[in-house]
């Protein structure tokens, strides 16, 4: 079977995988651009909008008062578990967290105008092992809408990844998580750069990497979706097996099934009632054809 860094292989450059990850170690983030066709694009864009236009806005400032924010995207069109599997985010996924990682998220954030800056924090904040440590997550982005200056491109502190303990200005408080109105330090920096990227391209970030959504002082929304991606045994932002309905886990590529937790990371942490859980999904699909 071809590994993920193998079939990655055409978005490379011309660069060994190694080159990239030694840069990846590097700087804490990597970008490509138009990864994805103008087709595929508007594929995803189809099967996002009868969720966005419910216009849901987030709950508190963290969330983006002026943001729409689609969760369990597994659960709503396969084309985002092409996303998820896609070759050149999972080999750094895999590269990085072993073949065993898994899910965490995977959502739509659609920045609307005047949206403002997100607090600072990293993704993978939620596995309380002091730093500097390797990282236990990796973070996606699939630009949808050209990410620019001005529109909410996120923004990155390159080579945080590698900090120890220090919490920088404008960090994220557990407040943010509650208020609304972003009457906060803005926690401006200097060496802070934006993820401009053309619609289609793909970032990807180490879980340790402190970044923030940018804000949105353009006329028009600013789309993307992220995976994102833990260590085999690190608990998952998204809650993969109630968000992602048995019957319809059964229908997904088999390395989707896997990344939501139907896998194992050995030697036994997964299983169910001491059995692999992919035998439920069996289960599941010999069930759904007997009443087809």
């Amino acid at each position: 079977m071809t590994s993920a860094a193998e079939q990655a292989s055409p978005w490379l450059k011309g660069r060994t995988f190694e080159s990239w990850r030694e840069e990846f170690d590097r700087r804490g983030y990597l970008i490509f651009e138009r990864v994805l066709s103008p087709a595929k694009v508007a594929d995803i864009r189809c099967a996002l909008a009868p969720f966005l236009a419910r216009d849901l806005k987030g709950r508190n400032d963290f969330e983006g008062e002026k943001t729409n924010r689609v969760y369990a995207l597994l659960a709503k069109s396969p084309v985002f578990a092409e996303l998820a599997i896609h070759p050149l985010a999972l080999a750094f996924a895999e590269a990085e967290l072993g073949p065993s990682c898994l899910l965490s998220a995977l959502l739509a954030i659609n920045l609307h105008p005047g949206e403002t800056v997100q607090p600072w924090h990293f993704d993978d904040n939620g596995a309380k092992v002091p730093r500097p440590r390797p990282a236990l997550g990796i973070s996606t982005f699939w630009a949808i809408d050209d990410t620019t200056e001005v529109n909410g491109a996120t923004e990155i502190i390159p080579g945080s990844h590698l900090w120890d303990g220090q919490i920088v200005e404008g960090a994220v408080q557990p407040s943010d998580f509650a208020r609304k109105g972003a009457d906060r330090d803005k926690g401006e920096r200097p060496d802070a750069i934006k993820m401009v990227m053309p619609s289609g391209s793909l970032a990807i970030t180490k879980g340790t990497l402190w970044h923030r959504g940018g804000a949105n002082r353009s006329d028009r929304p600013r789309l993307i979706i992220t995976p994102q991606y833990c260590a085999g045994w690190v608990r998952q932002l998204e809650n993969m097996a109630l968000a992602v309905p048995a019957d319809v886990a059964a229908q997904l590529p088999e390395r989707a099934r896997e990344l939501i937790g139907y896998s194992i990371h050995p030697p036994f942490m997964g299983h169910v009632n001491g059995l692999h859980p992919r035998r439920l999904l069996r289960a599941t699909e010999r069930k759904t054809s007997s009443h087809a």
